[in-house]
């Protein structure tokens, strides 16, 4: 597809594809596709991130939506979870989500979730892409009193807030927790410091005071130095930090060591596992879960089942095998008994939760957990060519591989949102780890940047 990348449509903010007159298509193109879904008026919930390009694309979505006769209800600044919530919980027919993620402030996307809270599949957005892409919308809308109605809804965080906490036992407190929230200037700059508090613990919540252009700058799990140093110096008992748009989560320990998703999603299926709450016994991780994982939980008893990386790819491996935790070394856990997609407020929730019960320290529930040395270098491109087409860089990986032979693994792939190479490497010994990735980064600088 040309717009639909694997979270959504990206690019820098106010140049296309991310301008307002494509996204008025996109709301268009929207409406017009569920079209036959539902025999009444349908209802699309419009949610953001604080990027200041937010307002541009908000307004102009919102214009396609009502101009073909559905009704837009705009939330302001939610996390994307959220969004996926609330898409069930007002019986909505689609739910758009403007936002970037992890990405820098003049950056801007937008993803669309189903009625069910699912990112959409590959033939809709396709169906989508085309409708945008061509001409037949344009002379399609609705007239008079059949043109749809936009509406400012103020309740929503509360609604957010209950089904967060409801997550977690009744009969469980955070009190006696000390609490550093680093929400990123994101989305959770408002609904992560009240959720927490009203759960009881002390927080201390920085990087929640958004100004449009300060969004994942030096904070938040992009930049996990800030939340380390944080916890130390706030002397606390967990440091919590989240993306932009709170679907993923990262935590430091109270020995300031940080805890990122894989270590979260051992905590997790060690739990589920005692508490025989895993489905299947199988957690599902992505290529670039480290090994570490995949040992630990076969000592467990826990299968690891991979798939490439991408919350939809983990998503639809889960529904379709009926698993019920999975996620991202990034930290974008997916708990499906809670959410239908990553929820970092909901992930740190319950690890808290698992800390509480067992009256036990964050770094005592990750002590049995190891990771191998695993190091990621990233290569701007100029674009993105399959690589099994270029001979240069297939030599430099099988001759990565064949220094690694048994003992570690070489993931070479595309991002799916950025202009970038991400080379990884994975051994029991550094030296290597960084040779390889000496030898790959090399060959990719010689054939992929132009």
């Amino acid at each position: 597809m040309k717009l639909f990348g694997t979270d959504g449509i990206r690019g820098k903010a106010n140049i296309y594809p991310m301008v307002g007159d494509l996204a008025y298509k996109l709301g268009k193109a929207l409406v017009y596709a569920l079209d036959g879904q539902t025999d009444r008026k349908r209802k699309i919930i419009i949610g953001k991130d604080t990027r200041l390009s937010g307002y541009m694309l908000e307004s102009a979505i919102t214009s396609g939506v009502v101009s073909m006769g559905a009704d837009a209800y705009l939330v302001g600044p939610m996390p994307t979870p959220a969004i996926a919530f609330l898409v069930r919980s007002m019986r909505c027919d689609a739910g758009v989500v403007i936002s970037a993620s992890h990405n820098p402030y003049d950056d801007n996307g937008i993803k669309i979730f189903s009625k069910d809270g699912l990112k959409l599949d590959d033939e809709l957005e396709e169906k989508i892409e085309n409708l945008i892409l061509s001409d037949t919308l344009d002379k399609k809308g609705a007239t008079g009193d059949k043109i749809g109605r936009a509406y400012r809804i103020r309740d929503t965080l509360g609604r957010y807030i209950v089904f967060a906490k409801d997550t977690i036992p009744y009969s469980v407190s955070l009190e006696g927790l000390r609490i550093v929230l680093d929400c990123a200037n994101g989305s959770t700059y408002k609904v992560a410091p009240m959720i927490f508090e009203e759960l009881g613990a002390e927080v201390i919540a920085i990087n929640n005071q958004p100004n449009g252009t300060n969004i994942n700058d030096k904070c938040g799990s992009t930049y996990p130095k800030t939340i380390i140093e944080a916890t130390k110096l706030y002397r606390a008992d967990v440091g919590i930090a989240f993306d932009g748009d709170g679907d993923r989560v990262l935590m430091v320990d109270e020995r300031y060591n940080l805890v990122d998703g894989d270590a979260i999603l051992a905590i997790l299926a060690s739990n589920f596992k005692r508490e025989k709450k895993l489905k299947n016994d199988t957690v599902v991780g992505t290529v670039m879960s480290n090994y570490g994982l995949e040992v630990f939980l076969k000592n467990m008893g826990v299968n690891l089942e991979r798939v490439d990386v991408g919350d939809k790819n983990i998503v639809r491996r889960m529904i379709e095998k009926g698993y019920n935790l999975g996620g991202e070394q990034s930290g974008h856990i997916v708990l499906w008994d809670n959410n239908t997609t990553g929820d970092g407020i909901v992930t740190a929730l319950a690890v808290l939760s698992i800390m509480q019960q067992e009256k036990a320290k964050l770094s005592e529930l990750t002590q049995n957990f190891k990771t191998i040395p695993q190091k990621t270098v990233n290569v701007m491109v100029k674009s993105k060519p399959p690589l099994e087409e270029i001979e240069e860089m297939q030599e430099a990986i099988k001759k990565a591989n064949s220094i690694l032979k048994d003992a570690g693994r070489l993931i070479v792939r595309y991002s799916g949102t950025e202009p970038l190479l991400r080379i990884t490497a994975e051994a029991f010994e550094n030296a290597m780890v960084d040779r390889c990735l000496e030898i790959v980064k090399k060959a990719a600088e010689k054939s992929l940047k132009g």
